[in-house]
């Protein structure tokens, strides 16, 4: 559960909060006579988010039994690099070559998506092979191959390669160091202040500053979890255990509990003011918010999210038609993780909305499906992007359990 705040991102928060942002974090807009890739979602720049935005179109619609077009499944596959990596965005007429940026966070969001849709598994096995082969020596990922881990790039190429079948605990380092054993580093331990919470990165001491954003990443990336999760059978209230030899799932737990805590005491999480706004006060972050509902409802406190949830439906639904795929589908997975309405979602129907983002797609059912109702079945790897046998027999016929979380214009905020 990685969430990307692109420079485009930015930008677009900065308009719905009524700031403007500064140059340097503000993606190009292209000008009337550009024209955007065929089968791209979204009409911004692409340069920043395009991979990203067009995964979490896929992951919110396979949830909703919506088969994305060959021409957006194409234009997706067709930004993998031989290697089995994917960029941010690239110009697919052109081989990657060793001035071509990896993006170990486009690539997993890719690979999930890809695995989802049961489309083109060759090239979601090819993708999570690479990102093997970038693990860190602390067994943790960067946002790019090489560079110092962090809590959102490891969360979400967990989820990449588990999606892909392999068993983390097996992805080791030399020295024995697991995807786990990076992500629990960055927890900062219960009895301290912000008990529970994840780090996105040590400071430039070593010390860890609680991150919700990185929080609820962390929870999924403990439990094993890709962005579209789904919910999970409900626990006792979250609690935060003690203790220096604490299981992935106890310390997913504990960040559960960080999480709960801080929602009781407002239904919205805050970022800090952009740097150049005339607002100066902490806003509401709709992404994050969305996020730490999908985390709570993976991590069985479904309860902890309802507030968030009525929270959203009021007042997120026009940050996200003008946020774009990324954040309409992000408010799909919320809603679909704590088995609100999607199709009307605030009295907004975001599954149209999304669709109209993008290539009409190739299939639709209704109706909206709940996290814990029918599930599609995956069926046979195929490169078919119509509605398959599989999904029709799945649809209901197959329970199965929730598929769901994203990830999209989550920020990533590094430590000072």
């Amino acid at each position: 559960m990685t969430v990307r705040r692109s420079a485009a991102a930015l930008a677009t928060t900065a308009v719905l909060l009524g700031a403007a942002a500064p140059v340097a974090v503000a993606a190009p807009s292209p000008s009337p006579s550009a024209e955007l890739p065929a089968g791209l979602y979204g009409t911004t720049d692409p340069t920043y988010d395009g991979v990203w935005r067009q995964s979490l179109a896929f992951l919110a619609q396979k949830i909703e039994y919506v088969t994305p077009s060959t021409a957006s499944v194409d234009w997706l596959v067709g930004q993998q690099c031989d290697s089995g990596a994917f960029t941010s965005y690239r110009d697919a007429a052109k081989p990657c070559d060793a001035s071509t940026v990896m993006d170990t966070n486009a690539t997993a969001v890719a690979v999930q998506a890809l695995v989802e849709i049961n489309q083109h598994r060759d090239a979601a096995n090819n993708g999570a092979d690479w990102l093997k082969s970038v693990q860190n020596e602390d067994g943790g990922w960067g946002y790019n191959p090489g560079g110092p881990s962090d809590a959102n790039s490891t969360s979400i190429v967990i989820g990449a390669l588990a999606r892909t079948g392999i068993p983390i605990n097996e992805v080791t380092t030399a020295d024995g160091k697991t995807p786990y054993t990076a992500l629990q580093s960055l927890a900062i331990p219960c009895g301290d202040e912000d008990g529970g919470a994840f780090a996105y990165q040590p400071d430039k001491k070593g010390e860890l500053t609680a991150n919700t954003d990185a929080t609820a990443a962390s929870v999924l990336g403990l439990m094993g979890k890709g962005i579209a999760s789904g919910t999970s059978n409900a626990v006792k209230d979250p609690s935060c255990t003690k203790g220096d030899d604490l299981s992935p799932e106890q310390t997913a737990q504990n960040g559960s509990f960080f999480l709960a805590d801080t929602l009781k005491k407002s239904p919205y999480l805050e970022q800090a003011p952009m740097p150049g706004a005339e607002n100066t006060e902490p806003q509401p972050d709709y992404g994050n918010t969305a996020d730490a509902v999908v985390a709570l409802a993976a991590s069985g406190h479904t309860d902890k999210a309802e507030a968030s949830v009525a929270w959203l439906q009021k007042n997120a639904t026009d940050w996200a038609k003008q946020g774009g795929p990324a954040a309409t589908a992000q408010l799909i997975l919320a809603a679909h993780a704590t088995g609100a309405d999607a199709r009307s979602f605030g009295g907004v129907n975001l599954v149209k909305q999304l669709n109209t983002m993008g290539p009409a797609p190739a299939a639709t059912a209704l109706p909206s499906p709940t996290p814990t109702g029918p599930q599609p079945s995956s069926g046979t790897d195929s490169d078919d992007s119509g509605l398959s046998l599989g999904w029709l027999i799945g649809i209901g016929l197959v329970a199965g359990a929730g598929i769901g979380f994203l990830l999209s214009m989550r920020r990533k905020k590094q430590q000072p």
